[in-house]
Order: C-alpha cells, then structure tokens, then sequence
C-alpha cells in the first residue's frame, strides 16, 4: 500500500520549483576574519571562469593581503559607485550596473556588511537578494559571529557584539554553505605574520578577539552551523525524493507524551538524552477522536507536558489520526528522519492503563528501524494523577437517563407486535439502533449506560421466563451476550463516529472562520479594519475574549480593539502586557511569565519592531492547548504581515514623496542658478553699459540699454512672482477675489506690458465687443495671461502671428491663445501642466523655469475654471484654452449707489 512516504513531499517540491529561475546563492562560511574565505572564494571564481562561466568582481575587499590582489587582478572588476556621505566619498556594491551588466557569476563580499545612507539598501545582504532575484549567481562570504540567531552567544563568548548581522531566514536561502576551516594555531601565526590585519592592528586583535579560547569556540560555531545546514540539505533531498528514513546520520530523538501522568516526567527525561548527546529533539503527541471523550485533567496533562517542552528548547508537534496513533507517530518519525524514539509504560489502570501499555508494546514492535528507550514509572515517578473519561455533569444526569429510558421503551414497542414472528435475535437489532442514537447524541459513557439498559430490557421482555430478568434457555443466554457485545461495539462506533463529526464540525468552523478573516484583512484599506478582524476572528475561533493594545503618542500601552468589548484590565494584566510589549515575549495566563494575570498577552512582532500585544482570556475551561496556541499564533502572523504592509506602502510613499521633493528641490535650485541668474545679468550688464558712459552714449543707445534692463527686470519679477505663486497655491493659501470683469481690458493690459517680448510677432486680437464679463481676480487673471503670451512668444517663430480668440460656450467664457510654433506632443500636453516640467528639451530650448502653466494651471483653477491644450487652429502650432466662468447678471432692480 502506498503511504505519504512513498511519495514526494510537496513542501520540498515547491521550495524546489520556487528557486527556478532565481539566481544560486553560495556563502563561503569561516570562523573569524583570516582563515581564507574571500581567497577561496576567487578561488573558485577563477575555477568557473574557466569552465566558461562569465564571472564578475562586483565588490572584494582585499583588505592589503597581496596574495588576494594577485588573484583579483585576473578577473574583470566592476567600478565601484562613490556615495557622498558626511564630508567623505565611500565606494560602494554599484547594484545598478551589475544588473545592467548581468554576469553568469557575481562575486559579493562580505555578506553582513552596512552600506552608506543613501545607498539603496541598507544592507548589503539585501543587495544580494536582489541580484539572486535578476538570475545573476552570487558567491560571498560569511563569518559565523554576523549571523542573526548567535550573536548572544558570540557576545558571551568574545565579549564583543557584532552590529551587523545576516537574518537566519536570509541565510537558509542559501543553496550551497561551505565551511573554510583554518585551525586556531595557524590562525594565529597568519595574524603574526600581517597577513590578516596591518601591523598597527595586530597587537590589539591579540590581545582581545583573537585569543585560542574564543577562536577554538568560535570554530565550534561554525562547524556546527555547517553542520546543522548539511542535516537540513539531507532532509529536503529525502522528501523531495521520497526516501523512506530513517538514515543513520545526525542522530535525532523523538519523546512520545500522551495524557498519561508520566508525561513532564518524560519530557525532563528525554531533555537530559538530548543535552548528553547533543542532539536535536522534538515532543510529539497524537489527538485522535478518542481524546475528545478524555476528561479536563488528562488534556491539561498533555497540554502542560507540551509547554514544557517548549520551554526546555524542544520543538513540538501535535498529530491527529483517526485510531492509529502508532502508525503517525513512526510516519513523522521517519519524515523528520528521526532516530530515537522514547515512549513511557505506565502503570496498568484499567481501561487506559492497559490500552496504553498496549500502545508502547505495539510501537515497539512496529519501529524496528529505530533505537526505542521505555522509561517505566519508576524511572520517572509520575504524579498521582487519575485520568477519566469525562463524564456529564450530574444535573445531565437526568436528560440522558430519560432519553436513555424513553429510546429503550420505543425500542420495546416497535418491537412488541413482531416478537411472536420473527427470532428472538432478530429484535435485538432494533435496541442496538437505539443504543447507537443515544450513543450519537451522548458519547461513549451514555452508550455503555444504554448498553446496560437495553441489555435488562431485552431480557425482561423478550426472553424466557418473560418479565424476568433470570434466563433459562442455553439459546438465550448466547443472544443476550452477543447483544451485549454487539451494543457495546456498536456504542463504542457511535461515540467514536460523534467524536469524529464534532471534530470535523470544528475544524471546518475553524477554516471558515480563517478564511473569512483572511479574506477581511486581504481587502482592508486601513490598520483599524485589520485589527478589528484580528480580535473577532481570535474571540470566536478560541471562544474567548480578545484585545490588540498597541502604543499611544507617549508610548504608554492602549486598547485599540476588542472583542466583544474593550475590557478594564487590572494591574496585573496591564503589567503583563507591557512585559510582552517591551521584551517580546508571551506573557501572562499559561507562561511562566507573570502567569497570575488572568490575560495571556502575545506581541505583535515584526522584524523591525513590535507594534502592539494581543491579549486573550478563555471563557471555558480549556487551556492554550497546543492547536489553539498554533491558531493564535497564526492569526498573529496574519496581523502582524498585515500592519507591516501598511507600514511598507506608508514608507513607499514617503520615499515618494522624498524622491519628488528632492526632485523639485533640485529643479527649484536649477532655476534659481541659471534661469533667474539670466535676467540679472542683463540687467547688471545694461546698468554697467550705462554707468560712466552717459556722455559716450547716444540717447538712442541709452534708450534700449534702458529698455532692456526694464525688460529683464519684469521678467526676473514674473518668475520670483510665480515662483511665490506657486507656494501659495502648494498651501492653499492663494485664494482669488472674485468680482465681474471685462475679459477684454485684462488682455489689454497684458499685451501692454509686454509689448518688448511681442515685438517680433503679429499680435492678433478678436474678442466680441459683447463678450459677457467673468467673475476672476484681475491682477491672478492678468498674471496667467500673461504667462501664456509670454510662453507663445517665446516658442513661435519671429513673425509668425499669435492669436488671442475669445468666445462663449454655455456658462463658460474660453479664451484661446494660439502661436505658430513647434506643438507640443499629445503625450506631454498633459505633463507641460506639471512643475519644472518642459516639453522642449536640449542646448536648443528657450530659457525658462517650467513654471509658467502649473502656475496657469493653479490660477484658472482657484477661478473654478479649467486650462487645456489644442493644436492651433491652421493645424499646427499650440493653442492654449483658458475655460472661465461666466460672472453671475445683477438683479434688475439692483441700482449703483
């Protein structure tokens, strides 16, 4: 029969299919700076280069060892991006010139190094998961005190906390971790030598990090690192290739608890095996249908076994079967490639006792390819716990007996009128149809009870001497022991099909309930919807109550969810969420942290931060048992990746609108540079013309010194006014002073004052002496006018006409001002409206700042009118079409005065 080990594990097929098309990732792995990773790492860039592969040195530090230089001086090299940082130049990984440039292999070194602010990234492992991402292959190195999860101990060790650390998660990724070793001795002979650091360097790295003690255990690290990474590459290759375990390599030990009293006992038991052998080690339990009829106190036993093996270090895992408890057990054993197995005897109770004897010798026997350790109860001294099955409550009592009582007498009188015809065996089928009801609807202790009655009630009524409940017939006495068995058995089925179909019931509420909570917070578009559906979903999936509290302004802890309502929590529990807050850790009702709160308080943590605690308290009797902790802890993650998407598209958009604001800063700093620097000059040149030349000059050379000074200085007025302008309307500050005007007179006016700037074009005017008047601010008005002639006669050519054409459409007057010149694109007659944006570009584009139509655009807009492009009417050129609204007629009878 084909079993789940017979087949892949589709875990490992998609980890599998997920690297396709990704670059591979391999980390040259050493104890300490010296013992040769970057060397062997163009070690084998060279080796590949060879084999045809096109290698690339985007960064290695040679860190002045010649003998590094010599090897890189073979290789093609990447330059270096220089960041300006405080005062100094920093090379750094040019990340976009090696995506650009997409070699087969990149090298990369040092994995866990910072980069500069300003960089793209952070980190440069960072970088690195980008360039896997192109498809570039990447080789780079890692010493064993930069990695996430052992920077503690390395701190206890050396005495010195390394910064800059690589997440475990990043490193997993890696697809290949070889370890370059160099014992501690010859280490130390390299640092001697200069070979390691400049010679300034080398006493004070003796006397500190580089001591035999801390190299010999940092070493230790290392190999153990490596270690631990070939056992995990040795099991994803077993269950990608359905390799049948276990195999004999790092040993691994697997401590069996059930609801049995010996269950802490063992776990201690099985922690000190792990820690003489210095072996990983897993507590598993097994949930089947039966466990659901098990009493309060033997799931607190399994449940108190569980959390503590969790805080002894041990992983654990809750298993569910339908009855072979056994038969999972050694299939998880053989997944995780399990070598060791320890179960417990227990004394012999009936019923549990021999049925759970029954159970270890049935292991024993089936787990002939493992090493079995039976620890007795002598061994562990259990504790004097009863396990029971869990019985109803006495006021039940009475509904089950009566139903019980009433079943049996309908049983009895169906049965009645069909004694006399058909067998006496025959109608004791229809009492085992009421016995599997009662047994479907109470459990096992009701159907053992109806097994009972029904058993007195058959006697009584359908066997010799009848109404009696003595029996003296050979043939009756061999009926009523195979009804009896037969309504034991079929009331043991029925219980079991009940339990089977409440935990069927309850898993699928479960999974609906995930499902909507996943799909609630998949379209939720605020943090607050997020965490409304975390505290439902957690008070209704673990029927208890629920609060998020995440920091205020101040940092103090508040309630920002709950359900069904925000609760007033006493001290003790506000202590315990804030110790969950602070240190990260789950506190509270449960734990062995400040367990005398009646809250149990999680936190809310992401890799950067922790955001907030989700508090619980149960309503029931049951505990944090494993699978609720599993399902709290999962809608945790969900919250928690949640929030931490709302923080990321938060920060995608400031770094959006940095990115804008520097760019308009640098576009602002551009104009004030050049194009305002323009008009001064002109103007000091006309004025230093003028100065001391008076009687040198003619009056007529005087006049367009003069003029042209005057030119350039209104002009360097309307760009310093739009730039004004457009501040203003960046804070909402410029508002309009409507009144009705001649639409006429304002165009007069600016034609007049720029009479110099139009003095090459022909200046065409058809404007109805009926034009209604518009409601507008005329000096505003006169300014976005002004700014379009001025832009029409910048960009048309010398003598080509501009045409200044109004007329009425509906409630809006349009004025159209149209030139002759290149045209502006369809694409960009949206964008010309945007700031410092030109649509001419190159040494042949007039001088400007890009500010004249956003500042057209804001102006006619703060009018309630609209501004658009055409192309001009010939068919060619630019027509710019100011849509204003029409001022509001007076009353008739409103009289001046």
């Amino acid at each position: 029969m084909t079993t789940d080990l017979d087949r892949p594990q589709p875990e490992a097929l998609l980890d599998a299919e997920r690297g396709a098309g990704r670059g591979k990732l391999k980390v040259f792995l050493g104890a300490s700076p010296g013992v040769g990773k970057t060397f062997a790492m163009l070690e084998e860039a060279r080796a590949r280069q060879r084999a045809g592969v096109d290698v690339v040195v985007a960064l290695v530090e040679t860190h002045g060892r010649a003998e590094t230089a010599n090897l890189l001086s073979t290789l093609e090299q990447l330059p270096r991006k220089v960041i300006d940082y405080r005062n100094q130049s920093l090379p750094e990984l040019d990340l976009d010139a090696l995506l650009a440039r997409k070699p087969g292999l990149a090298l990369i070194d040092e994995f866990a190094h910072t980069n500069v602010p300003g960089a793209r990234h952070p980190k440069r492992w960072q970088d690195v998961l980008e360039v896997l991402d192109a498809g570039i292959d990447v080789v780079t190195t890692l010493n064993v005190q930069h990695i996430e999860s052992l920077n503690d101990v390395v701190a206890r060790i050396t005495g010195v906390r390394v910064q800059e650390t690589v997440p475990d998660a990043v490193l997993q990724q890696a697809d290949t971790i070889e370890l370059i070793d160099l014992p501690p001795e010859e280490l130390l002979n390299r640092l001697r030598e200069g070979k390691v650091y400049v010679p300034q360097q080398i006493g004070r790295a003796l006397d500190n990090f580089f001591s035999k003690g801390n190299l010999t255990a940092l070493r230790e690290l290392a190999l153990r690192t490596a270690a631990s990474r070939v056992d995990a590459d040795m099991l994803t290759y077993m269950q990608a290739n359905a390799v049948r375990g276990p195999w004999p390599t790092e040993d691994r030990l697997l401590v069996c608890v059930n609801e049995s009293p010996n269950a802490n006992a063992l776990v201690r038991a099985g922690k000190r095996m792990a820690e003489r052998a210095k072996i990983p080690w897993i507590v598993a339990t097994v949930v089947t249908p039966r466990h659901e009829a098990l009493g309060a106190a033997a799931r607190d036993v399994v449940i108190e076994a569980m959390r503590l093996a969790e805080t002894l270090g041990a992983e654990t895992e809750t298993l569910h079967a339908e009855s072979d408890a056994v038969g999972e057990l050694l299939t998880f054993a053989r997944a995780r490639n399990v070598t060791r197995l320890v179960v417990g005897r227990p004394r012999r109770r009936w019923p549990f006792g021999y049925l759970r004897e029954a159970v270890s010798d049935s292991l024993i026997d089936r787990a002939g390819d493992f090493e079995v350790t039976v620890l007795g109860h002598t061994a562990v001294r259990p504790r004097p716990t009863q396990i029971a099955i869990e019985t109803p409550a006495w006021r039940d009592w009475g509904l089950i007996g009566g139903e019980t009582i009433l079943a049996m007498a309908a049983a009895t009188a169906i049965a009645w009128p069909f004694w006399q015809y058909v067998p006496v065996a025959s109608i004791a089928v229809v009492y085992l149809l009421a016995v599997s009801a009662i047994a479907f609807r109470h459990g096992l202790v009701a159907a053992l009870a109806a097994s009972g009655i029904g058993f007195l009630t058959y006697n009584f009524f359908f066997t010799t001497p009848y109404y009696s409940f003595s029996v003296e017939q050979y043939e009756s006495i061999v009926a009523l022991l195979v009804f009896l068995i037969s309504a034991l058995f079929t009331g043991t089925l029925a219980s079991r099909l009940k339990a089977q179909v409440d935990s069927m019931r309850s898993a699928q509420r479960r999974t609906e309930t995930l499902y909507d909570f996943a799909r609630k917070i998949a379209t939720a578009t605020k943090a607050d919807d997020v965490l409304w559906a975390g505290a439902v979903h957690i008070a209704t999936a673990l029927n208890c109550r629920s609060l998020i509290l995440m920091p205020n302004a101040v940092g103090a802890l508040e309630q920002v969810q709950g359900h069904p309502s925000i609760e007033d929590l006493d001290a003790r529990a506000e202590g315990a969420a804030r110790w969950a807050y602070e240190k990260n850790e789950t506190t509270g009702a449960g734990t062995t942290t400040l367990p005398t709160s009646e809250w149990l308080f999680v936190p809310l943590a992401t890799t950067r931060a922790v955001l907030g605690v989700i508090g619980v308290q149960f309503l029931d009797s049951k505990k944090l048992d494993p699978e609720r902790k599993r399902l709290l802890f999962a809608v945790e993650d969900q919250v928690t990746v949640a929030l931490e998407r709302f923080t990321l598209i938060a920060d995608v958009e400031n770094a959006r609108v940095r990115a804008e604001s520097e760019k308009l800063r640098a576009a602002l700093l551009n104009s004030v540079s050049h194009d305002l620097r323009t008009p001064l000059v002109s103007v000091i040149g006309a004025m230093t013309g003028l100065s001391g030349n008076l009687d040198k000059l003619k009056p007529a050379e005087q006049e367009e010194l003069i003029g042209m000074a005057l030119d350039e200085a209104r002009r360097l007025d309307r760009y310093v006014q739009n730039l004004l302008d457009m501040t203003r309307l960046g804070h909402g500050a410029l508002a309009p002073r409507l009144t009705p005007i001649d639409l006429r007179e304002v165009v007069g006016r600016v034609r007049a004052d720029l009479a110099r700037v139009t003095a090459e074009h022909s200046i065409l005017i058809n404007m109805p002496r009926d034009l209604p008047q518009v409601a507008a601010d005329p000096v505003l008005l006169g300014q976005a006018i002004a700014n379009v002639l001025e832009n029409a006669a910048k960009y048309a050519p010398i003598g080509s006409e501009i045409a200044i054409v109004a007329t009425v459409q509906g409630g809006f007057v349009n004025l159209a001002i149209s030139d002759e010149g290149p045209g502006i694109a369809e694409a960009d007659r949206e964008k010309v409206f945007d700031l410092f944006y030109r649509a001419a570009k190159g040494d042949g584009a007039p001088a400007g700042t890009g500010l004249g139509l956003s500042i057209v655009k804001g102006l006619i807009e703060a009018h309630g009118g609209s501004v658009h492009i055409e192309t001009g009417p010939s068919g060619r050129g630019t027509s710019v079409v100011m849509r204003l609204p029409v001022a509001p007629s007076r009353p008739a009878d409103e009289t001046d005065g």
